[in-house]
Parts: C-alpha cells; sequence; structure tokens
C-alpha cells in the first residue's frame, strides 16, 4: 500500500508534523517501541519545551537557515497551539518553559494528535530509495513506497534510546553533504593538570566559560570525570578541540579586598573546598589577602581567567544532542525540502542546527517540523 508521506522517527520533529497533517495520508515509522522515547527523560522528565529569549543567537547552525522556520512558528505559537491541546507549560528559569508536572504531558498532547494517522512500532528504517518518482522505503521487516518521505530521525545521541546514523545515511546516499557529527550539550573530560577537578566531585559554582568568542554563562558542576553543569554543556556546543578560559569568579570584584585581613579562602566566592583546592593547585598559601605579594596576587587572579584544555567530552551516550548534521546549504528553508531530490525533507536535530541548554533544540524541531507542514499543506 502507497503512503503519500512517510515520516521516519517518532521524536519531537515527527509527531508535530504528523499533529499538523490531520487530513493527509502519513505513515510515521518508528524503531522504538515506544514513540517520544527522548522527550521522555529530558528536562529531569519535565521536558524543557521553548524559551522565551527565543533568537538565533542561541543556535548553532546557519542564522539564515534558522530565521525562517523560528519567525514563521515562534515560541509564543507553540504555547498557543499547546493551550489549545491542554497543556499549559509553566515558567521555570526565568525563561525556560517546562511541562507542569510530566514530560509524559507534552507526548500524550503529540500522540493523541499523531494518532490520526498511521504509526508503526518496532522497524527500523535501513534504507531508503527512489525509482521513477517513487520513494522505497525499506524497514527491517519490510517495503514502504511513497511519494515524499521526511527524514526527522535525530541524531546519535543517547543511543540507549535507539539512536542511529540512519538519517545521515539516507542524506549521503542522495548526495547531500554532512557536516562532520560530535556529541553535545555534554561534559568534558580532562587532562592531567586538571586531575584533581576529580576530588572536588559534586562541587558547584557560577561561571563564565569563553570559547573562542562565545562566552557561556551558568553553574559548573565539578565530577568524577571532569566537569558538568549548564555552562559547560552549553560550551561543549562551540568547542572542538583546544583551550577553553573559565572565569570561576564573574562577579567578584578583587579591588574590595586589597586591605582584607580575611584568610584567601574565606574571601573568594567558591566553596572552600574549591577554594583551598585551587590554592594548593596554585601553590599559594592559604592567608590574609593583605599578606600576598604582588606575584601572587597576579597567580591568584588567574582564577579569573584559567585557561586549560579538555581532553575531550563523556561521549554520545551522555550528550543531549549531536550537532553537525544534514549541511542546511542544501536544504530550502522555508519548507525543509532537499534542494537535491524532488519530496525528500529533513527535520530538526537531523539538520546541522543545534541550540544551546534551555528549550531551544526542542523549539527547532517544532519549528522546523511546522515549516514542512504548511508546505506540504499549501502543496497538497
Amino acid at each position: 500500500m502507497e503512503h503519500p508521506i512517510i515520516i521516519i522517527g517518532g521524536g519531537a520533529s515527527a509527531l508535530m508534523l504528523a499533529s499538523l497533517l490531520p487530513k493527509q495520508s502519513v505513515l510515521v515509522l518508528e524503531s522504538n517501541d515506544k514513540l517520544g522515547a527522548k522527550i521522555l527523560i529530558s528536562g529531569g522528565g519535565k521536558c524543557n519545551i521553548s524559551n522565551s529569549d527565543m533568537g538565533t543567537q542561541y543556535f548553532l547552525g546557519d542564522k539564515s537557515f534558522v530565521t525562517p522556520a523560528l519567525k514563521s512558528f515562534d515560541e509564543v505559537a507553540l504555547l498557543h497551539w499547546l493551550q489549545r491541546q491542554g497543556l499549559e507549560p509553566v515558567l521555570r528559569k526565568q525563561t525556560q518553559y517546562f511541562c507542569k508536572n510530566s514530560a509524559k504531558e507534552l507526548v500524550d498532547v503529540l500522540i493523541r494528535n499523531a494518532k490520526k494517522q498511521k504509526i508503526i512500532l518496532n522497524e527500523m528504517v535501513t534504507e531508503v530509495r527512489k525509482r521513477e518518482g517513487i520513494f522505497y522505503v525499506k524497514t527491517s521487516k519490510k517495503t514502504y513506497i511513497s511519494s515524499k518521505v521526511i527524514v526527522a530521525s535525530g541524531g546519535l545521541s543517547f543511543s540507549i534510546l535507539g539512536a542511529s546514523a540512519i538519517g545521515y545515511e539516507i542524506a549521503q546516499s542522495f548526495g547531500h553533504h554532512i557536516i562532520p557529527t560530535a556529541p553535545a550539550l555534554v561534559g568534558f573530560t580532562i587532562q592531567k593538570p586538571e586531575f584533581f577537578f576529580k576530588t572536588l566531585s559534586g562541587a558547584s559554582t557560577q561561571v563564565l566559560i569563553s570559547v573562542g568568542d562565545t562566552v557561556c554563562k551558568g553553574a559548573l558542576l565539578f565530577t568524577h570525570k571532569g566537569l558538568s553543569g549548564p555552562a559547560v554543556l552549553d560550551a561543549s556546543l562551540y568547542w572542538t578541540k583546544g583551550k577553553i578560559s573559565i572565569d570561576f569568579l564573574p562577579s567578584f570584584d578583587w579591588q574590595t579586598i586589597t586591605q582584607s585581613k580575611k584568610q584567601i579562602s574565606s574571601l573568594l566566592p567558591l566553596p572552600k573546598r574549591v577554594s583551598k583546592a585551587f590554592l594548593l593547585q596554585l601553590q599559594l598559601e592559604d592567608k590574609p589577602y593583605a599578606r600576598l605579594t604582588p606575584a601572587e596576587v597576579k597567580t591568584l587572579q588567574t582564577l579569573s581567567h584559567y585557561t586549560m584544555a579538555p581532553a575531550g567530552t563523556f561521549g554520545y551516550s551522555k550528550a543531549e544532542v549531536t550537532k553537525g548534521g544534514v549541511d542546511t546549504t542544501e536544504i530550502d528553508n522555508k519548507s525543509m525540502m532537499s534542494h537535491k531530490e524532488e519530496g525528500l525533507y529533513f527535520l530538526g536535530e537531523v539538520l546541522d542546527v543545534t541550540g544551546q541548554l534551555g528549550g531551544y533544540n526542542f523549539q527547532w524541531a517544532f519549528s522546523s517540523a511546522y515549516s514542512c507542514a504548511k508546505y506540504l499543506k499549501e502543496k497538497h
């Protein structure tokens, strides 16, 4: 049986697209035994859906490609759509929208709308080919035919949830270029000079992390493997290799303590065990600040621009998203259709568009799905 539209994937962008095409015959193919698996575990189980502070500056990727989708279906439009479905997101952390009780609320809304379509679980797509204007989508069980194929299969993060490279493989089979992929929104592993960080596991502090010209602000968490926390995860989006600079004292005014007789470890706005560990590493005695020599002051102030080179990241198994993906110069920024193959579309994370922490990646998934749905409805 032919299905005019086949969607590969059962995550955020796939389910939103299926929800927005109620009058069209759509087949959704998902390799997992349930839909929205990644949504359910995101945001600590409450799913950070979007952000009130939305803009292309929070995305790694071609800004001119991202802009039309974000404008056509922004965070306000998304919230209104969800409210019409009976889901009222709540604002937390000043700008971030979450499900009130559980990410299952969002999944339930998407599934309820998408169930108007045919959904097949536990079938992994292995290949897509096209002959005489018809797509042949081969799965682990059978082959389906269609005039339009939408690849919404996500990236390589969370392989335990069924993540695979099939989206990239399909793109390459139709002549698309893949921007090299890497784990993103993930912790950093450390090299020998920073091994002392491991002794600080569990401690957290506010920092600024500079990666090239990008500055990431937020909490840094020391772990037994290296560094994590929101600021680190955002920094991983922009880091490829080489050094980063960390300001461990972002709002600290050194001038206010020049005459202080308090011990350094008590003066610095850091957890005391972090302060003491840094003093030991910097070979400085924990003594009243006023007794420091000019050279010692200069050494201590390196905490405002601590330079280090991460060894790597915690990898795809711990990464929230995958950066890189299908080259967006080869995709129409209004319809999400391939410039190389009529009827072939790409949505969400499989594209070379990745957002920071804070709901940006879900917004991109929904916005790219909306752009595609709008085009398909107009064409229909």
